[in-house]
Parts: structure tokens; C-alpha cells; sequence
């Protein structure tokens, strides 16, 4: 029987596990497998509902935190390093608040503590604007060809544009739409003050998403946690600027050895 979730996965020891956005996939982290490879075992999930990953029904934020705890039983992990971004973020911090035994350290890249609530005014516009182009018809391809280039900075090369832009265009409309419902009923600020391991908050100065200044009250609130934000980069940092990407993090979890 297979397993419920897909993954990629590349090298040996302390493990590294990187949770996409909702219009991602684990391909986007190939370049941080890649980079983490050479001292870790690193690991770039499929979220459910993304590249054959079961879609959960309804998908909630305690059950994509068991959907990774799952992953790391199947894969005999303990304990890993869980760097989330953008709803991955959202994720990571849910995992870190619910199951902080298993975490070496979180990084929670380039996302919020809350959306808010479902019911809010802000939350029903935020769902018609983004659902709403479905509903009229278009495909999650053409919705991709209008979007994704306004995730970058002004720095982004067309060949990670474009790994973006196929990562979205393939998320099925299904689990775009539980992604998009999911999402605005997002709340952790509760955890923030409770959270028990080592924590990175990293930024990107461009990124309009998860704008800098926000993550960096976030930070504030966690005992303990380090901020980083990287220059000139916008919401997809991990693709724009992998090697700043990565050296923040590869940074912080280096000083966690001594």
C-alpha cells in the first residue's frame, strides 16, 4: 500500500523537512534539497492534495500538522528541522505549538501567525478575489500566467518565474480551493508566546504577502526567536535568491550544534 503523501528526499543525518506554499510544490525546494543535502537528510514534501499527496477532506491546520507528523514516522524521523513557507510557515508554527518534541528547530519563512477569520469582511473579499477567477471559468494555468510574476522582487530570473509558474498551474482546482478556505480560518498568535524551540523568522524586504515588517513583530513575541530578512527579495525567496535562502537558514541551524 503506498503512502498517503510524496516527497523528495536526498542525503544523510540530521533531517531538514521544507513545506511549501499553496501554490507550490516540493520540486520549488530542490534547490534547498539540493544545498541540505551535503550534511542532512533533506526532505520537501508534497502538502495533501499537491502531486499525488492525498487531499484531506476537510483539510485543517491540526490535520496538515499530523499529515507531517505521519510523514516522519513513515520516515523514521524523530526529530527534524521544519522550515515552512507561506502557509507552510502556518503549518510549521501549528507542528512546532502541537508536537514540539519533535522539532529541532522551526524557520518560519516568509508567513503570518493568523489570517483571521472565516467570517471576517477582509477574509470573504480575500476568498472572492482569489476563487473568484476559478468560478468564472479560467484554469489554474491561466490563473498562474496572470499572478505568479507579482510573487517575485524586481531581481527574479525568468527560468524561477517560470518553475513557479508550472508548480501552480499544475495544484488541482480542488486543492487550491480547500488551500484558499483553509487558510483564512488560520489563527496561532496564541502559540507565539508559548513556543518552546528554537525559532527563525525570516523575511523578504520586497515580499507584499508576508510583508517585512509584520514578521518582524512576529518575531518579537517568540521567546528567544532570530529575525533575518533578506535583501531585495520578494514572496518566493527560496527561488528568486536561493543562495541567501539558504545561508540564513543554513546559519541558524549550524549554531544550534554548539
Amino acid at each position: 500500500m503506498s503512502f498517503p503523501i510524496t516527497y523528495i528526499e536526498a542525503g544523510s543525518g540530521p533531517a531538514v523537512i521544507f513545506l511549501h506554499g499553496i501554490g507550490g510544490d516540493a520540486e520549488a525546494f530542490s534547490k534547498q534539497v539540493d544545498y541540505f543535502a551535503r550534511e542532512h537528510r533533506a526532505i520537501a514534501w508534497n502538502m495533501p492534495g499537491y502531486r499525488g499527496s492525498d487531499l484531506l477532506d476537510p483539510m485543517t491546520f491540526p490535520g496538515l500538522a499530523k499529515a507531517l507528523l505521519s510523514l516522519m514516522d513513515h520516515l523514521g524521523i524523530d526529530k527534524a528541522h521544519v522550515v515552512g513557507h507561506s502557509i507552510g510557515g502556518m503549518i510549521a508554527l501549528e507542528f512546532a505549538a502541537t508536537y514540539p518534541d519533535r522539532v529541532l528547530s522551526v524557520v518560519l519563512a516568509q508567513t503570518s501567525p493568523a489570517f483571521g477569520r472565516p467570517d471576517g469582511d477582509f477574509q470573504k473579499q480575500f476568498i472572492a478575489d482569489r476563487l473568484g477567477p476559478l468560478d468564472a471559468g479560467q484554469t489554474m494555468a491561466e490563473i498562474a500566467d496572470e499572478v505568479i510574476a507579482t510573487f517575485f522582487g524586481p531581481n527574479a530570473a525568468p527560468a524561477d518565474i517560470e518553475v513557479a509558474r508550472k508548480a501552480m498551474a499544475a495544484v488541482p482546482e480542488a486543492t487550491y480551493r480547500a488551500a484558499m478556505h483553509c487558510l483564512v480560518a488560520f489563527d496561532r498568535r496564541d502559540a507565539l508566546s508559548n513556543l518552546s524551540v528554537p525559532t527563525l523568522v525570516l523575511a523578504g524586504e520586497k515580499d507584499s504577502n508576508a510583508p517585512a515588517p509584520m514578521m518582524e513583530r512576529m518575531a518579537g513575541k517568540i521567546p528567544g526567536a532570530e529575525y533575518a530578512c533578506m535583501a531585495g527579495a520578494g514572496h518566493l525567496a527560496n527561488l528568486e535568491c536561493p543562495e541567501a535562502f539558504n545561508d540564513a537558514i543554513g546559519s541558524f541551524i549550524n549554531k544550534l550544534k554548539n
